[in-house]
């Protein structure tokens, strides 16, 4: 694999990389990808259109839900009209990432 999809952007954050699909079936982290790049990524599924930032707020919500996080630690800060997205993590970067390694 390329570039992780989960970075340590100090002890106390952690950026991932996600791409989302709206209008999907269901919410959901669906796996991870990877670009011609060697960027890999977060895949998350969401159920609502991108619009109005409804997309943006439901990958909020499914972070916070599936790593079992408060919303409040999560902001995107990059590509909020994209399906490519940083999302910035306030939470111990070790924590961050044992969550995530675990659910996948």
């Amino acid at each position: 694999m390329g570039r992780a999809y989960c970075v340590s952007a100090g002890e106390q954050q952690t950026i991932l990389f996600v791409k989302v699909k709206p209008n999907a079936s269901s919410n959901e982290i669906a796996g991870v990808l990877e670009d011609a790049d060697g960027q890999t990524w977060l895949k998350l599924k969401v159920t609502t259109v991108p619009e109005k930032g409804k997309a943006n707020k439901d990958v909020i919500a499914l972070l916070a839900r599936k790593l079992k996080l408060p919303k409040s630690v999560f902001q995107i800060i990059a590509g909020e009209t994209d399906r490519s997205k940083k999302v910035l993590v306030e939470e111990a970067a070790g924590r961050c990432r044992q969550l995530l390694f675990d659910m996948l």
